[in-house]
């Protein structure tokens, strides 16, 4: 049987705003699927997001969702989380959202290891504000604000989030599907801030722009630019030039936020000794 989508999607949202082979609707739909595998009743998530094309998404679905600033879903969705710790809080972002404008939220919540799912829509541009570079955008890629080619380096999201204090990372791109469905049940699972950067196709504002003829040739750059972390491991630098690592790429156990927030106020709570 097909996967009934309509369960979890908001009556009367779509059709989506997103351009003709933007890969977000992908992505869309794997999260679903997870949503499902893992039984989690509609009243039990809270979705949030930011600005951008990847911010759309919580638009779609009928949970219980929060559009906020742009930059700001993470401190929003920490207040959630806190208020609400038995709740499954996610929060769906673009490269630009997370790493530049709210890059200071990005790496603190890493920090504190709250229990957030972190989804990183990463097409390596502002693919809705104009098609202005991101910190993902490549060397020498263009850009409206990069006319003549990237100069900027570029972040390498997982390697950030692990840096930061984030207990889970995992990269998976839209073009290896069953794999990202995998991915997105496992962030959500982990307790701890997990967060899984996503590679997309914007054909709009990057695609047109460097040379790639089609969406479909953007797919097919995600298949042969990309390694499960099993195999990049095993290769020489040499024979890993050029590509990106797929995956679960980090994972530890450390305290969670929540946790450790919530056993202080216990704490502070009780009498002191002697006290009557």
């Amino acid at each position: 049987m097909s996967f009934n989508y309509d369960q979890y999607i908001r009556g009367g949202k779509l059709p989506h705003i997103w351009c003709p082979g933007c890969t977000y609707g992908i992505v869309f739909k794997s999260l679903l699927r997870a949503v499902d595998f893992l039984k989690i009743q509609k009243d039990d998530i809270a979705l949030v997001s930011g600005i951008g094309c990847a911010s759309r998404l919580p638009g779609y679905v009928d949970w219980n969702t929060l559009h906020t600033t742009h930059g700001r879903a993470l401190p929003f969705a920490t207040g959630l989380k806190l208020s609400c710790p038995d709740k499954k809080v996610m929060v769906i972002s673009g490269d630009g959202d997370a790493t530049a404008i709210g890059g200071n939220h990005f790496i603190h919540a890493c920090r504190r290891n709250i229990d957030i799912t972190t989804i990183v829509l990463n097409n390596f541009i502002y693919g809705m504000t104009g098609g202005q570079h991101s910190p993902t955008t490549p060397v020498g890629h263009l850009a409206s604000t990069m006319p003549y080619g990237n100069v900027d380096p570029n972040f390498n999201i997982p390697d950030l989030a692990k840096g930061a204090g984030a207990s889970w990372v995992g990269r998976g791109t839209a073009y290896h599907v069953p794999a990202l469905d995998k991915l997105i049940i496992e962030a959500i699972q982990h307790k701890g801030m997990s967060v899984l950067e996503i590679i997309n196709a914007c054909p709009t504002t990057y695609g047109r722009r460097n040379k790639f003829k089609s969406a479909t040739d953007q797919l097919l750059w995600m298949k042969d630019n990309s390694l499960p972390i099993t195999a990049f491991d095993k290769l020489p630098p040499e024979k890993t030039a050029g590509k990106f690592p797929t995956g679960v790429l980090f994972k530890k156990e450390a305290p969670e936020y929540c946790d450790t927030y919530y056993a202080m106020v216990e704490r502070v709570r009780k009498p002191k000794e002697g006290r009557a």
